[in-house]
Formats: C-alpha cells, structure tokens, sequence
C-alpha cells in the first residue's frame, strides 16, 4: 500500500510502502487525526515514520500501480 503524506510548509511529501491493507492504513490516520497527537506508520521494511497531526495537509492512500512502458497505452 502506497502512503504519501503532504507536510504543511515542506515541498516534498513523504512516502510510506506499507504492507497494512487500506482500511488499516485509514484507521490508523484517522485514530491519530482523532488523538490529535502522532501519526505513526511503518513500513515495508519495519522502519517507523513518526509525523506530528498538527503538520500534515494531507493523507492520500492508494495502491501501487506499475507504469507502462513504451508509448502503448
């Protein structure tokens, strides 16, 4: 599962590979946004990323899709 994350004020987003089907992944964010503490996720790898609520803009959760390749569609 694909989890990118906008931080308010920050350019880049940070992206998580979890291997949480989507509902746990929306449990979990919308416990944290609920607690109003920490947004905590791990990923593929077992790494944790710890993000505070009060700075994210936005949560988007979806699935990997491979990109084609070539100029076929």
């Amino acid at each position: 599962m694909d989890v990118r994350i906008g931080i308010q004020n920050i350019a880049r987003e940070v992206v998580v590979d979890s291997d949480q089907s989507q509902e746990a992944v929306s449990e979990i964010v919308s416990k944290a946004f609920a607690d109003g503490g920490l947004l905590t996720l791990s990923d593929a790898k077992g790494r944790q990323v710890v993000v505070p609520v009060a700075t994210i803009g936005y949560v988007e959760i979806g699935n990997v899709t491979p990109r084609p390749v070539g100029f076929a569609q």
